[in-house]
This record gives structure tokens, C-alpha cells and sequence, in this order.
């Protein structure tokens, strides 16, 4: 019974080490990546029904673009606000 004991006290103490902040932020850089696969690929879809609106949609594309970069920057800061 004392060797099933030491063997949890041993995994009790090899817990997660380093910078849990790189982890959380590699999990929030999935959804800015999968925001601006979803509007360059709805863009090129417009630009393809529409190519007269090619100002207007190229527009819009890269504000969304900036709002989803927007939120992977402020995903980084926050590993280092809250280190």
C-alpha cells in the first residue's frame, strides 16, 4: 500500500511547469485564425459573384481582418498582464 501511496505522492509533484500563459494563448490563437480563414474565404467568394463591388468587399475584408488580429494581439498581452 505504501508504494501505490509513493507513487501518487510522485505524481502529485511533477505537475505542469513553465509558462502556462504560451499554452492559453496558443489555444485563444485558434479562433482569430479560423475568423480570418472564414473572411478572406467569404471575400474571395463575394469578389466572385460581384467583381464591380471589389472596393467595397476588399474594404471590409481587411477591417475584419484587423478587428480578428486585434483580439490574437490582446491574447499575447494578457500572458504577460497576468503573469
Amino acid at each position: 500500500m505504501s508504494a501505490a501511496l509513493e507513487m501518487v505522492n510522485i505524481a502529485a509533484k511533477d505537475t505542469v511547469s513553465g509558462n502556462v500563459s504560451a499554452i492559453g494563448y496558443g489555444l485563444a490563437a485558434i479562433g482569430p485564425g479560423v475568423g480570418v480563414g472564414i473572411i478572406f474565404g467569404n471575400g474571395t467568394q463575394a469578389l466572385a459573384r460581384q467583381p464591380e463591388a471589389a472596393g467595397l468587399i476588399r474594404t471590409n475584408q481587411i477591417m475584419g481582418f484587423a478587428f480578428c488580429e486585434a483580439l490574437a494581439l490582446i491574447g499575447i498581452v494578457m500572458g504577460f498582464v497576468y503573469k
